[in-house]
């Protein structure tokens, strides 16, 4: 299994391979992060896409230090956050919402839409944090690396997160 970095030299000097394991080993991850932003799994995979391309794009610039997934995140995330002010304007169809509703449990949607209503109502910084710990699983030095933020700051803002979760949902801590 090669390193990030022997990968990054392999792809930086041409080759195919070494351009597929790496996909391949950061593809569902990003993939599911992406989804979880945009909660339409077409768009999650373009935005997918688009954050290889970009990576790619910029393979030459790129200097290895540290974990190449934190990176990774970092574009995707901002593809999404790009993708979700365009969308704010435009109303989804009710048509489009019944179809989504369709295709999933009952009890699953429900779930899904209490979470995402709730983590609507924190603020950005603190929906972030929750959205790479809990759902991508990240440790809170590699959501640091990721937002490029210190570690105190990570986590006092997931305790925030998680008080202010607390309150919305009516649970005492």
């Amino acid at each position: 299994m090669y390193s990030d970095f022997l990968l990054i030299k392999k792809m930086k000097q041409g080759d195919e391979v070494a351009f597929d394991i790496f996909i391949r080993r950061y593809y569902q991850e990003i993939l599911a992060f992406c989804y979880y932003h945009c909660s339409d799994k077409t768009y999650a995979e373009d935005l997918t896409q688009e954050t290889f391309v970009r990576f790619f794009t910029k393979l030459s610039d790129y200097h290895y230090r540290g974990k190449t997934q934190n990176f990774l995140y970092t574009i995707a995330g901002n593809l999404c956050k790009d993708y979700l002010k365009k969308t704010k304007e435009m109303p989804m169809e009710v048509n489009e919402l019944m179809e989504d509703i369709s295709l999933e449990e009952p009890e699953n949607v429900l779930d899904k839409i209490l979470i995402e209503q709730v983590l609507k109502q924190l603020p950005d910084e603190l929906s972030e944090i929750v959205t790479l710990y809990y759902f991508q699983e990240l440790k809170l030095t590699e959501i640091s690396d990721t937002l490029q933020i210190g570690l105190p700051l990570v986590k006092y803002r997931l305790r925030q997160a998680r008080k202010q979760l607390a309150k919305l949902l009516g649970k005492d801590g």
